[in-house]
């Protein structure tokens, strides 16, 4: 019983730290570009980056992931996953700093719905209709945040649209690419 915990604990772990680095840097992000006013998102994006490459290292370190040598054609097909991933942080940090944090993470979870458009009329993925009904919630819920929002800043969501689409696209493209072992680079 005891080990049955255990190892439902290391099987979660990641998910738990997941979670948590993601809302305590939401919180950092908004603290930082609003109430410190700090106006260069390039500086700023930098920041993440380094951030993210951090993670990405110690995951490795920790044998969460493994990485190898990139060739130049692997590189060129990263590209345009780099830019989704620039305009994703880019966008998201404009939003963020013109949105109040629970109406930016009810939008930021609407990602689901650009990717289930793109996989289904673009991939033509069958879904159940359980999924359908629960696409059609969220896209809803996105719809009316704006007109409830006390706060409402028109480019706010304008850039929250952005990120809106750069992470729904990056979702359905990591969907769709079927690779049974987690590899980067």
């Amino acid at each position: 019983m005891c080990f049955r915990l255990i190892s439902h604990w290391r099987r979660n772990v990641s998910g738990y730290v997941f979670s948590f680095i993601f809302i305590v840097s939401c919180f950092t992000n908004k603290f930082v570009l609003s109430v410190l006013n700090f106006t260069y998102p390039t500086l700023f994006q930098g920041w993440q980056t380094l951030i993210g490459a951090v993670l990405l290292l110690t995951c490795v370190k920790l044998g969460w992931v493994e990485m190898s040598p990139i060739s130049r054609s692997a590189a060129l097909s990263w590209f345009p996953g780099s830019l989704l991933f620039v305009g994703n942080i880019y966008s998201g940090s404009r939003a963020l700093s013109h949105m109040v944090i629970p109406f930016f993470f009810t939008l930021q979870n609407s990602s689901h719905v650009v990717s289930y458009i793109i996989s289904t009329f673009i991939h033509r993925e069958k879904t159940h209709r359980i999924k359908l009904a629960s696409v059609c919630i969220m896209l809803l819920s996105a719809i009316n945040l704006p007109l409830h929002d006390p706060q409402f800043d028109y480019s706010g969501y304008l850039w929250a649209l952005g990120h809106l689409l750069c992470l729904g696209k990056t979702s359905s493209s990591s969907s769709s690419s079927s690779s049974s072992k987690k590899t980067i680079f």
